[in-house]
């Protein structure tokens, strides 16, 4: 029977690495994650996975809506399992929602949503808690064995690490691209700059003045305003200034070696 159970839990952790492979958003990887937790326990369970946004417990993802609505419980009463894991960093299970008297209003709340256990799994990366796993059982009390919650502490730890490694990957492609919009961006305006000069016979600080004012009475962007000036008194698109620097751009007239 042990390996019977071993099989599916593999599964389930060769499916969570592989999803940084296959390169989804990570809104895509999160609902893969829930839908994966809420498999490995036997009878399968619904999952909702939390995080802090501004302060505030909001749910990422959830494997179906009554997760969801579950989490969202907590959240409107300010009390539940999934936030005590949130606050504490430790796991917590209730065995039996029926019997459990920690939180008189959620627990009203759980049973009308058909909870009879559940079980919320800190996600700790580098001794912080970045979320919740939260599992909720809804065909018996003690839904989950010990064979269950070691699978789901070990899957958590996983997917911890795993959703760590694809926020950093996301975080560092999006300064990447806003680093490289700033750059193309200043090289508009410095050429536009240098244009103004010419046609207004003034200095640097005098033409980016005109450029911002033009920008703020009209309501557009900087960048957008330098474009327009360029391809207006140039008659040609402003560009990247680095792309000669870095040889994508032919000079005219270069060509080949031998021609």
């Amino acid at each position: 029977m042990s390996g019977d159970e071993q099989v599916p839990f593999a599964d389930a952790l060769r499916s969570v690495q592989s999803l940084l492979l296959s390169g989804p958003d990570l809104e895509d990887l999160l609902a893969k994650v829930a839908d994966v937790a809420a498999k490995i326990v036997e009878p399968p369970a619904s999952c909702g996975i939390t995080t802090r946004y501004d302060g505030e417990p909001v749910t990422l993802v959830a494997s179906d809506p009554r997760a969801a609505l579950i989490d969202e419980r907590q959240y409107s009463l300010r009390e539940g399992p999934c936030l005590d894991a949130l606050d504490s960093g430790a796991a917590v299970e209730v065995p039996d929602q029926e019997r459990d008297r920690r939180w008189s209003r959620y627990g009203v709340a759980a049973q009308e949503l058909g909870v009879k256990a559940s079980l919320a799994l800190p996600l700790v990366v580098d001794g912080s808690t970045i979320g919740v796993l939260n599992l909720y059982g809804y065909d018996r009390p003690d839904t989950f064995s010990e064979a269950d919650r070691e699978r789901a502490v070990a899957y958590a730890d996983q997917a911890a690490r795993t959703l760590a490694l694809a926020a950093r990957s996301v975080r560092q492609s999006q300064l990447g691209a806003e680093l490289e919009q700033a750059l193309a961006s200043r090289s508009v305006i410095d050429q536009a700059l240098g244009v103004l000069m010419g046609q207004q016979r003034c200095d640097a600080r005098t033409a980016f003045e005109l450029l911002r004012r033009h920008s703020q009475n009209n309501n557009r962007k900087l960048r957008d305003v330098a474009a327009d000036l360029v391809a207006k008194l140039t008659g040609q698109p402003a560009v990247d200034s680095r792309a000669f620097e870095s040889g994508l751009e032919r000079r005219p007239g270069s060509g080949d070696a031998g021609a």
